[in-house]
């Protein structure tokens, strides 16, 4: 009869805010985490969070019991992960008076802005970033050259983006500066596919100057300075995983 407090390692090592649960059974495939002081590297061992002591990369991993859910407003020139192995600025620099472990719920990349959810609940983690739950996600997005009503209607309906047709997408113009040969719009996508938006205009010939994204859902960064962030509401955080 399984234990009480039994549950799988990988689904410890993310509800204790070390990473998506997929990534945590990476981690254990790549022999970084000991139980007990015994080296796992196959997936299926449960621990029991009560009397276990598990290691990742030689750190004890303290259970955690009180969830914290951020949302940041991550400016350009910070890197989507908790750890950067080229020795980069990451978003957990900007987060250094949160003393407990949390991890980024999906990611930007390195030359995007905006809204960029953290935490360290790994069921928020793992049901956020499934494909299957699909969350709204608004983008700013500068472009060079005219965009046209046409170049809209194929980001509505499905591009090609080399190995994948997008689903469709909202889309918006919001502003076409002719003298600077540059135009802004603003696109709803529900996917999170790698570098996305900027294969979408690629697809269209129109090259990505500036990408922000301004909301997640319901939840926007618009009135939170570049680099700060705030604690997600209970309300919030029920919309997103409903």
């Amino acid at each position: 009869m399984e234990e009480k407090n039994e549950v799988r390692l990988q689904k410890f090592l993310a509800d204790n805010g070390i990473a998506s649960r997929r990534k945590c059974e990476q981690i254990i495939l790549e022999n970084r985490v000991k139980v007990n002081g015994k080296l796992i590297n196959t997936l299926g061992t449960k621990v029991n969070s009560n009397k276990d002591v598990v290691e990742v990369d030689e750190k004890i991993i303290e259970k955690q019991n009180q969830k914290i859910y951020v949302l940041l407003n991550k400016p350009i020139g910070y890197v989507t992960t908790v750890k950067d192995q080229f020795k980069r600025d990451t978003v957990m620099d900007l987060l250094k008076d949160i003393k407990t472990r949390i991890v980024p719920v999906g990611r930007l990349d390195m030359y995007t802005s905006g809204a960029l959810l953290l935490s360290n609940d790994g069921a928020f983690v793992n049901k956020i970033t499934h494909p299957s739950h699909e969350i709204e996600k608004t983008y700013n997005v500068t472009v060079r050259g005219k965009i046209t009503k046409e170049d809209m209607q194929k980001l509505e309906s499905g591009v090609d983006i080399g190995d994948y047709i997008t689903k469709p997408a909202k889309t918006k113009i919001l502003k076409i500066d002719e003298s600077k040969n540059i135009s802004r719009f603003q696109i709803i996508i529900h996917e999170g596919k790698n570098r996305q938006i900027r294969r979408m205009c690629k697809a269209i010939n129109k090259p990505v100057l500036a990408l922000h994204r301004a909301a997640i859902g319901n939840i926007s960064v618009k009135n939170l300075k570049m680099g700060q962030y705030r604690y997600l509401t209970n309300k919030e955080i029920e919309d997103l995983v409903k």
